[in-house]
């Protein structure tokens, strides 16, 4: 019986082999298997190493090392030749022996080369299994190395060479430079671990059951692979989480993160809200056909005790004050997440009927992301600077403005022309705030220079500056805008020479009327049109002085012509008719950044990585901070991709 079946399989790959064939030849492309000594020259090779008995996928056996027995095979390895031939009956004997007790036992012999495998020895055998869909085959191999290159294929390759020693998977292929170093992390291994034989076996499980769920939705046609999703997948869920799901629910999770998954793929811009109102602009049309709910349960999740925290302590008056506007449509509920779990607060929101989730610090972007993942219709926003995931939208404001008013305050009271200032992170928007702050400084005093120390780096940064004569400092922002914060811990401010202390001004922020706007476009229809309008953007609020999220509190005490001033300039920036960056630029290594001619824009606003020519200061690395300030650094890095490869890191 065993026979009959072998015969009836050649037949079966001579349709295929012959199907692959025709239409190869009909788009003028190579029917055969490729040849590596016709693909290779002798300065594309580096050297050769053996691997030893290797399972190689058998998808990724795509040739052979010679010409000998090219016209016998198509490109696929199905044959070519007619069933009464001597090939014919050496692959029907083979095929007898896979389907008899002891199955085809003899490993095949190949090279590799580029992440390819091309067959030495056993073409018949490779034909056989790959008929009947084997997903690997067992080989010696000996490794072909290529000559390093800049090349980025090359590149990727070299990478994966690296990784080898550490798992040995051919079947783990990344698209995107840096990978397999996040791999490694995502997993929970330390960077040199070797993957134990039952560590690859889960893995290969999962990226078994991953793929056949990715091509069902529609991978294939991405230029990103199967490895590069569940990469992006376990940024969000744990292995172990996705390990334990179901078919259906490993398709449920990826359908959640599609939307990302494709944006990663193919990178688009962020939709960027600037001002409240463009957020209903255009929309009218869009509006008309979203259901508007009449009423919203309302989840603030808090990371800190308000009593300690003037953060927390903002978004809870902005929260009341919201409550107080929307009285009868909003019923508001308080999760206090303050040993940072999260998850679990947002999982209770949501089991106790949450429609909408304020997740109010940074620390909560990834715990956001896994709930609006796992809940489609929820609606999930979290306080952090543009992050480009459709699942979730970020907010925050446009601190530069507020930081360049100051900074013009500091340079004219500056009397040596030093100024000190304290920034907080070094993260996304920062380097903005320290150059707005700068800006201003040199518009009113063109001699000013900016000594810049971090509070996450120094322990006692305005010590260092009072011992250097440095009086006119910046200190951290009013997050509280009801209280009054005319000490040291607060805003500029200026130690005079017997020793008193001058506040000068500090930005401040008014949470409220983000949440009230928000809230009112939820009822009103233009939060879902936005996202009907924007399917295929993330959407981000940075709202600045124009919306009244973010402003200045000037000192009482502050000298009246500079009072006048900073009024003058307050106005302007809210009204938009003044740009602190639309002027010539250099920074510390005297590149031209701006010639004076154009604003920057957001995007450039946002992602600088530079300092201006008048600040002395530096950016610090992720390892000179102290270990506190490491795991929100690490959120909102400005370069995370780089994060990731680096072994000694907190």
């Amino acid at each position: 019986m065993s026979h009959q079946e072998a015969v009836a399989q050649y037949t079966k790959a001579l349709k295929l082999g012959q199907k692959y064939y025709k239409t190869a030849m009909s788009r003028g492309d190579y029917p055969y298997p490729p040849v590596l000594d016709e693909l290779l020259t002798e300065n594309q090779s580096s050297g050769q190493v053996e691997l030893g008995l290797v399972d190689i996928p058998a998808e990724l056996i795509v040739g052979t090392r010679s010409a000998g027995r090219r016209a016998a095979f198509a490109g696929n390895f199905m044959p070519l030749l007619t069933p009464d031939t001597e090939f014919a009956m050496k692959w029907v004997a083979l095929c007898d022996a896979h389907l008899g007790d002891e199955g085809i036992r003899d490993p095949i012999r190949c090279c590799e080369y580029m992440g390819r495998f091309y067959i030495m020895e056993g073409n018949k055998r490779v034909s056989v299994l790959k008929s009947y869909d084997a997903p690997t085959i067992p080989g010696t191999v000996t490794r072909i190395l290529p000559v390093y290159s800049e090349d980025p294929e090359t590149q990727r390759y070299f990478e994966f060479l690296q990784f080898y020693p550490r798992c040995s998977l051919y079947q783990i292929r990344f698209t995107q430079p840096g990978s397999y170093e996040k791999l490694q992390k995502r997993m929970g291994f330390e960077p040199e671990h070797v993957w134990t034989v039952d560590e690859k076996r889960a893995f290969l499980a999962l990226l078994n059951r991953f793929q056949t769920v990715y091509l069902k939705l529609g991978g294939a046609h991405l230029p990103r692979n199967e490895c590069d999703a569940l990469l992006s997948c376990l940024q969000v869920f744990s292995f172990e989480e996705l390990r334990a799901q179901s078919m259906d629910q490993l398709k449920k999770t990826l359908e959640s993160l599609w939307p990302d998954i494709k944006t990663e793929a193919a990178p688009r811009s962020i939709a960027l809200s600037t001002a409240p109102e463009e957020a209903e602009q255009g929309l009218i049309s869009l509006i008309k056909g979203i259901t508007r709910p009449d009423h919203l349960q309302i989840a603030f999740i808090y990371a800190y005790d308000p009593e300690v925290s003037a953060w927390t302590r903002a978004h809870v008056q902005a929260e009341q004050q919201l409550a107080r506007e929307l009285e009868d449509k909003v019923t508001i509920q308080k999760y206090w997440a303050l040993k940072h779990d999260y998850l679990q607060a947002m999982e209770q929101a949501v089991e106790d009927g949450a429609d909408l989730i304020f997740a109010t610090t940074p620390q909560m972007l990834a715990d956001c992301r896994k709930i609006a993942a796992k809940n489609a219709k929820l609606r999930v926003l979290n306080c952090a600077l543009a992050k480009n995931y459709l699942g979730l939208r970020t907010y925050y404001s446009r601190t530069y403005e507020a930081k360049f008013l100051t900074g013009a305050i500091a340079g004219a009271m500056a009397e040596t022309d030093r100024i000190g200032y304290i920034a907080n992170y070094p993260i996304v928007g920062v380097p903005a705030d320290i150059n707005a702050f700068a800006l201003g400084a040199q518009m009113t005093n063109p001699r000013a220079r900016v000594r810049l120390l971090w509070s996450s780096e120094a322990e006692d940064p305005i010590s260092t500056f009072l011992e250097n004569g440095i009086s006119v400092i910046s200190n951290r922002d009013a997050a509280d805008p009801t209280r009054s914060h005319w000490a040291l811990d607060y805003g500029t401010f200026l130690l005079k020479s017997e020793g008193s202390m001058m506040p000068l001004a500090t930005p401040c922020w008014d949470w409220s009327r983000f949440y009230i706007q928000i809230v009112r476009s939820i009822f009103n229809g233009s939060y879902d049109a936005l996202a009907k309008a924007q399917s295929d953007q993330a959407i981000n609020y940075w709202w600045g002085m124009n919306g009244g999220l973010i402003d200045v509190q000037l000192s009482p005490g502050l000298p009246e012509g500079i009072r006048r001033l900073a009024e003058h300039l307050r106005r302007d920036l809210r009204d938009g008719f003044f740009d602190p960056f639309a002027c010539r630029i250099k920074d510390q290594n005297d590149t031209l950044r701006n010639d004076g001619t154009r604003s920057l824009s957001p995007e450039e606003i946002m992602r600088m990585d530079w300092l201006c020519e008048n600040v002395d200061g530096h950016i610090p690395e992720i390892y000179e901070l102290r270990p506190e300030a490491v795991e929100t650094t690490k959120i909102l890095a400005l370069h995370p991709e780089s994060l990731e490869e680096k072994d000694d890191l907190p």
